[in-house]
């Protein structure tokens, strides 16, 4: 074979080839300011729900305003990355909704809204029309934003039938073992 086939062959093979595991980069939904915002609030239960609650609402934002613009494969992936980012951020604020329940932290002033947050985001995502690029990413996120839709209705229940039992625990961030 000659040197210069050779040569081109390893380089066509180079930049055709798929990353490696490593190669790929791993989306983040959050920028490190956020995630810093969500470490100092990490002892404030209700805090960190307003938190991602907040931050919630600015992903479905950008959804609702990708969505207004003329269909393109980059809007594509940047409506696939967006909603896997909603999806990733909803499954973790889900994740710190377990752990208070689980704790018994008085988290019902920052629960209230979140039932209508949660719908005001599916309407969002159901008004997208599906499209390949981003088809299995939407599914994901109406998944995901109805199981937390269902979580906070009824762990807002919860709270409320637990604390108008308990009231001597009202306003904690956690109980406190029974002595």
């Amino acid at each position: 074979m000659h040197p210069i086939r050779c040569v081109a062959s390893i380089l066509a093979c180079l930049v055709f080839a798929p990353p490696l595991p490593a190669q790929v980069e791993k989306r983040e939904p959050l920028t490190e300011a956020q995630i810093e915002q969500i470490r100092e609030a990490g002892v404030y239960p209700d805090g960190r729900v307003k938190l991602y609650t907040q931050f919630l609402n600015e992903h479905a934002d950008v959804i609702k305003g990708l969505s207004n613009r003329a269909k393109s494969a980059a809007r594509g992936r940047r409506l696939d990355g967006e909603l896997q980012d909603l999806t990733a951020l909803m499954d973790e604020f889900a994740s710190n909704l377990d752990v208070y329940s689980d704790r018994h932290a008085d988290i019902r002033k920052s629960l209230k809204p979140l039932p209508a947050a949660t719908q005001r985001w599916l309407g969002i995502l159901r008004a997208l029309a599906g499209e390949p690029a981003f088809d299995l990413a939407r599914k994901e996120a109406i998944e995901s934003g109805e199981d937390l839709a269902d979580q906070a209705t009824r762990l807002l229940q919860e709270q409320t039938d637990y604390f108008n039992l308990h009231k001597d625990e009202e306003g904690q961030e956690r109980a406190e073992p029974k002595q």
